[in-house]
């Protein structure tokens, strides 16, 4: 399958910063850097930006990218048998896409962009970059995204999505 269309544009990490800053929900990004650590980590990252209703991760893809929103809203559903089932809403300042970039599985959902919509993507091969060359930053990503998996994973009368 085929990676979505994506439009690469400048964007300024400390807009994504800003956007964490003001995610106060229990689904927020929020890992512990200093300004400059992240404009390192922005350099690791590719910004873009998502058309209302393009598919930015498809369920059952073998793909490990995680991917940040700076703006927009991303719906997560799932998929059986019976059709859609619509799992979750993310915003601004949160995440998706780290299940499968911790565990290496297929895609667990599907996630659309509901509004246009700029998100940053952190491959895997750019993350391992990051481990060697600046492992404190890699850490802190790392830590962050965990306490993001163990939120949901506990608030699941709310968000059971974990993609």
């Amino acid at each position: 399958m085929n990676a979505p269309m994506r439009t690469p544009i400048q964007f300024d990490v400390q807009t994504l910063v800003q956007a964490i800053g003001r995610n106060q929900s229990i689904d927020s990004f929020v890992p512990v850097l200093t300004h400059a650590q992240w404009e390192l980590l922005g350099s690791y990252m590719q910004p873009f930006t998502l058309s209302p209703n393009q598919v930015l991760i498809e369920q059952n893809a073998v793909d490990r990218t995680l991917y940040l929103v700076e703006t927009g809203s991303l719906n997560v559903h799932y998929e059986d048998s019976k059709g859609r089932i619509r799992l979750a809403v993310v915003g601004p300042g949160s995440a998706v896409g780290e299940g499968a970039f911790f565990t290496r599985a297929p895609r667990s959902a599907t996630v659309q962009a509901s509004v246009s919509s700029k998100v940053w993507s952190l491959t895997p091969i750019r993350f391992t970059e990051l481990c060697h060359r600046h492992p404190e930053v890699a850490l802190a990503v790392a830590m962050a995204l965990g306490a993001l998996v163990s939120r949901r994973l506990v608030n699941k009368p709310k968000r059971v999505a974990v993609t």
